[in-house]
């Protein structure tokens, strides 16, 4: 869609896309973090680390990375039914009100930005009640010539970089600890977006009821820093 050829563009383009600058506000969110460490279930660096990576190999891989590349095939294809399906898919996979809120809201956001950087196929996001991020992030990718397999993992990259700032706000951990934590989730990226490539459609799916309880708990928690 694009019509620059440069080849290491697209790289620039990906690291623009999962840049902490991007305007979408993805920094308000902790998808269920506080929430867990309001209830001690996270109290150290190793915990945070346990909690993040499980959320990301369990959650991430086997459902949001999986729709993602069947969202970056079907953008590229411009088959907009399978956009839309799997865009309800994905969606129908949050499990509360929170997390559902959150991926409305930065889909709303990334449309907005897309729409302002010439990106005219997201204009129907505009009025879509129920958009995903990974839509949009598989649009833009597809617009900007980013390889499906280095979207994946600059979406996962982007999502665990995210979990860690809020952990070292919310344990709290210093940014040593923080930098680990980074380097050990940065050694498995590469090997669950490859894992996601390999999954089937009937076995894309995820059970992780400690997530999705305190997800739902969060809308309720006393003093909270974060949206989710």
């Amino acid at each position: 869609m694009a019509t620059e050829d440069h080849p290491d563009l697209a790289l620039l383009r990906l690291l623009q896309l999962v840049s902490p600058a991007l305007p979408v506000g993805a920094y308000a969110y902790s998808q269920g973090l506080e929430q867990a460490v309001q209830l001690a279930w996270i109290t150290n660096e190793a915990q945070a680390a346990e909690w993040i990576e499980g959320v990301l190999e369990n959650g991430l891989a086997r459902v949001d990375a999986p729709v993602l590349l069947r969202l970056h095939a079907a953008w590229s294809a411009l088959d907009l039914d399978q956009v839309e399906y799997w865009n309800h898919f994905l969606y129908a996979c949050r499990e509360s009100a929170e997390l559902q809120a959150e991926d409305r809201t930065l889909a709303r956001a990334l449309t907005r930005l897309l729409i302002d950087l010439g990106v005219s196929e997201a204009k129907p996001f505009a009025t879509q009640a129920r958009s995903t991020f990974a839509s949009l992030f598989a649009l833009a990718a597809v617009h900007w010539k980013i390889p499906a397999a280095q979207c994946v993992q600059g979406y996962l990259w982007s999502w665990a970089e995210n979990q860690v700032a809020a952990a070292i706000k919310l344990v709290p951990l210093g940014q040593t600890a923080g930098q680990r934590i980074s380097l050990r989730l940065g050694e498995r990226i590469p090997h669950l977006a490859e894992a996601a490539r390999a999954l089937a459609d009937e076995d894309i799916g995820q059970t992780m009821q400690g997530l999705a309880m305190a997800s739902a708990w969060h809308e309720t928690q006393y003093s909270r820093l974060f949206r989710s």
